[in-house]
């Protein structure tokens, strides 16, 4: 299995050839990794040479500390990284957001109408579901492009509501 590992600002493409090697660019390396005692502490031997670390994860990374030193680490499936980017690419060729409705309801207010300017953040519809009043709004700034409900209708989950049409760079 391949996967980049970021570790602080240094960027590094590593193979898990199986359970005690991994390949760094031309050099495999034997290793051995143990958790110690139910803490964040484990044991990592290296060609030999034995190790302790403390490993905490974070939101999105991990914090390990190594002889003192402190480092982040970020870790990603090569594949998911590459299809990570991929979707990157499509999503700035996609010149058009769809609002559906997040669930069933009535629409109490429509302050947009087709063909109006709205900015990111802007409210596009008031829904109404279980009670509670939902403000919509837009994601991306454009103009309003379809809208498919007025004011008072009932709307089913994932139903479209309008599109707007994204203002290109």
């Amino acid at each position: 299995m391949n996967y980049i590992a970021e570790v602080d600002s240094l960027t590094f493409r590593v193979e898990m050839i199986d359970d005690h090697h991994v390949r760094f660019g031309d050099h495999v390396i034997e290793i051995d990794l143990a958790a110690l005692g139910g803490q964040p502490l484990y044991s990592l031997v290296v060609d030999g040479e034995s190790y302790e670390a403390y490993v905490y994860p974070e939101e999105s990374s991990w914090q390990v500390i190594l002889r003192g030193n402190s480092y982040t680490v970020n870790v990603e499936d090569e594949r998911d990284r590459r299809l990570k980017s991929a979707r990157k690419f499509a999503d700035t060729r996609v010149t058009e957001f769809v609002l559906r409705s997040p669930m069933p309801g009535l629409i109490v207010d429509l302050p947009v109408e087709n063909g109006s300017p709205v900015a990111r953040g802007d409210i596009l519809v008031i829904l109404e579901s279980m009670k509670m009043q939902n403000e919509l709004t837009s994601p991306v700034q454009g103009k309003v492009a379809g809208v498919k409900i007025k004011k008072g209708d009932s709307v089913d989950l994932k139903q479209v509501l309008l599109y707007v049409e994204k203002e290109q760079p």
